[in-house]
């Protein structure tokens, strides 16, 4: 299996467990880089490698008034402030083939949200950009079928390819996470990460926005390493009952670091 370089952290088979967190949405830039440097910390107490995420926009929100971010440029602005004030490498989503190459400027990982996960021209404008390409399985998509999604980005670039299992679709509202998947989806040939907060969402349960079970996602989380999963996606918030995105799904930060012990220690009995 290929192992993919995300600014430095290797993630692949034979590779320690790595981790992608941050908040849903780029929110108050103050508490943005608070977080960032928190969630560092954390990890490089623990010793997991991290990358960094956060979105400048939430193009699939529920409803056409929710909080969408601070948009492209000034999302990017953010970000690279909390690159500097952090020094981590960071991922956020692109919706638009023609955001590509400007967030290949600033961010290390690109990463194409599930939804859009069959969109040919911007899978094709992302790995042309050189960089690695994370893509978030649609919730709609077989594990094995996520090839065709793989070589369109192949096709394009050289940066490498990580996919996102976050769950599939299970009746109205709600969403299943079979862990058979990961083991699927590395046969693929690609290092496979686990979303264990998207997959507890409830998609447009709350009405008006989605809804969510974050009791549900540590054990999800340690069951997918558990399976073989190379690196976790986690969603974090200072104080989820206030957050703009996702407020059902995140992660307290109060409960990230027992998390990352529990996480730190089952992937070095499962990956040696």
């Amino acid at each position: 299996m290929p192992v993919v370089d995300v600014g430095g952290i290797r993630i692949g088979a034979n590779e320690p467990l790595a981790l992608i967190a941050g908040p849903c949405v780029l929110e108050d830039e103050h508490e943005m880089l608070s977080l960032a440097i928190s969630l560092a910390e954390t990890c490089a107490h623990s010793g997991i490698p991290m990358v960094f995420k956060a979105s400048f926009d939430k193009a699939n929100r529920t409803s056409l008034t929710s909080y969408r971010g601070p948009g492209l440029e000034e999302g990017l602005r953010i970000l690279a402030a909390i690159r500097r004030a952090a020094n981590i490498p960071l991922t956020t989503d692109v919706h638009l083939p023609d955001q590509a190459a400007r967030v290949a400027e600033i961010v290390d990982l690109l990463q194409v949200p599930a939804f859009l996960c069959r969109q040919t021209d911007l899978l094709v404008a992302c790995g042309a950009t050189g960089r690695p390409v994370n893509l978030k399985k649609g919730q709609f998509v077989a594990p094995s079928d996520m090839r065709h999604a793989i070589d369109k980005v192949a096709a394009h670039g050289d940066g490498g390819v990580l996919v996102t299992e976050r769950g599939t679709t299970f009746g109205y509202h709600d969403l299943v996470a079979d862990m058979r998947s990961i083991g699927t989806l590395r046969a693929l040939g690609v290092p496979v990460v686990f979303d264990a907060t998207h997959a507890v969402q409830r998609p447009g349960g709350a009405g008006d926005r989605s809804g969510g079970q974050r009791e549900h996602v540590p054990a999800l989380a340690r069951a997918a390493v558990a399976a073989g999963a190379d690196a976790v996606f986690l969603e974090v918030h200072p104080e989820p009952a206030r957050a703009l995105s996702d407020a059902a799904t995140q992660l307290p930060l109060a409960e990230f670091p027992a998390l990352v012990r529990q996480l730190t220690a089952i992937g070095a009995v499962v990956r040696g």
